[in-house]
């Protein structure tokens, strides 16, 4: 998996940098322990050596080392050792060329330690200030080479060093543990996936999952949600489509039958003339169904949305009706604003929510009536009104469902015109509501919302 190499790799690079830091700090706390120790050694001896200096009248030093100490600072079985009482530029006593200055100084309380070279070989040495208390002074150094202070600090390496590993490994392994145990919920929820994907869709139970890993959980569940309802959709749609179509293909049949068995030419086209408008209702219907099965909630949010002039717009689709209008003795009208009504839509949906409007008002205004078209500025709004029946307070709600049709209905429609411009509304976040237009008829309002609307003088 992935997820868990990747995990692993960045617990694991941070634990390898703070093992290698840790094998630093044991090898710098080694010497840092070992010198403090072996400092106070030499120190020691140097104090010693200082209580052998004797200053004369004069002010000058003078050493009286008995042999017996003298063999006690001079012997080491490993190291070689070298003391030296020095005053100035005289060398007091002692062996010559002990180094009075070296580097990495390390200061304490009565005293200071050097390292340098001793009959050259790298050693340390330690320097101790002698004073007879009448501003005469004189120091007092002891050296030894280092065998005995790399070995003690390689000791304490190696003593320490397993600790390290120990403490790394037991690292390492409640790693690996930790993240298998993190990624394991995940894993469990794939593993129900894997089991059930193929034969349901139902919701992943969730209630065992830890916190962290909820919303995942949750949003899982909202995807397999959302593929429900589209199937849902889907489902209903053939079933519509293969209800509705039923029908008019029945009549298309005995149509054609009729037509087989008219007794003569003039009774043949009067059926012919009959499947001429069967078909057209057919046709327009099928166009009703392929625009409704490409209204898809879920393209909410993802519509190719552009700054459009809603009257601009109306003008244009109304004017595709001017004929229609004008052949069935019908006033169409486009009551426009001062100014431009401009608002973010997808405007060939637009239109054929607005060409609904207007084919549902004409269909439902007799001769010698009225179909107008105007707006609302704040919020913006559209209202398609008319002066036909009207349709009841109670059934405005109903008539906005999929092929529901308004009381009175009459000629080829399909019921579906308005269920369009509703789902087309809820796809731009707009509504639409039915009411009484002035002249007793339906007024219908398709309302956008206002934060998107903008207008031009």
């Amino acid at each position: 998996m992935r997820l868990k190499r990747e995990l692993l790799l960045r617990l694991m690079l941070p634990l390898l940098a703070i093992v290698g830091t840790t094998g630093v700090l044991t090898t710098v706390v080694a010497q840092r322990f070992t010198d403090r120790v072996y400092d106070r050694w030499l120190l020691d001896a140097a104090h010693s050596l200082s209580r052998q200096v004797h200053f004369d009248a004069q002010g000058q030093a003078h050493l009286e080392l008995p042999p017996a100490a003298e063999g006690m600072l001079a012997y080491d079985e490993v190291d070689r050792t070298a003391y030296a009482v020095e005053q100035g530029e005289r060398h007091v006593g002692g062996h010559a060329g002990v180094p009075q200055q070296g580097t990495r100084e390390r200061h304490y309380l009565h005293g200071m330690a050097f390292d340098a070279v001793l009959d050259g070989h790298p050693a340390s040495v330690a320097r101790v200030m002698v004073d007879d208390g009448a501003g005469h002074q004189a120091v007092a150094l002891v050296g030894e080479t280092l065998l005995k202070r790399e070995r003690t600090r390689d000791n304490i390496v190696v003593l320490l060093a397993p600790v390290a590993l120990l403490a790394g490994a037991a690292a390492v392994i409640a790693i690996v543990w930790g993240v298998r145990r993190s990624i394991r919920p995940l894993e469990a929820i794939a593993a129900r996936w894997n089991e059930r994907s193929h034969t349901s869709l139902d919701p992943i139970p969730a209630s065992d999952m830890p916190r962290e890993l909820m919303p995942f959980a949750t949003a899982l569940n909202d995807l397999l949600q959302r593929i429900r309802d589209m199937l849902a959709r889907e489902r209903q749609f053939a079933a519509t489509a293969a209800h509705q179509l039923r029908t008019p293909l029945t009549g298309l049949q005995l149509g054609l039958a009729r037509a087989a068995e008219a007794p003569d030419l003039e009774a043949t086209r009067r059926v012919l003339r009959e499947l001429e408008q069967n078909t057209q209702r057919s046709a327009r219907m099928v166009q009703q169904l392929l625009s409704l099965g490409r209204l898809d909630p879920e393209l909410r949010g993802a519509l190719d949305c552009l700054d459009t002039d809603l009257v601009a717009l109306a003008s244009d689709v109304g004017a595709s009706f001017i004929d229609r209008a004008y052949d069935a003795r019908i006033e169409l009208e486009l009551l426009a604003p001062q100014q431009p009504l401009v608002v973010p839509v997808q405007p060939e949906l637009i239109a054929e929510a607005l060409g609904n409007l207007i084919d549902n008002a004409l269909r439902y205004t007799g001769a010698g009536g009225r179909v107008w078209i105007d707006f609302e500025l704040s919020p913006p709004a559209l209202r398609v009104n008319d002066s036909g029946p009207g349709v009841p307070e109670d059934q405005r709600e109903q008539v906005f469902e999929r092929f529901v049709r308004g009381p009175g209905a009459r000629g080829d429609g399909s019921g579906l015109g308005l269920a369009i411009v509703r789902e087309i509304a809820e796809l731009h976040g707009a509504s639409v509501s039915m009411g009484v237009s002035e002249a007793g008829g339906a007024c219908v309002t398709l309302r956008f919302n206002s934060s998107g609307s903008s207008g031009a003088a």
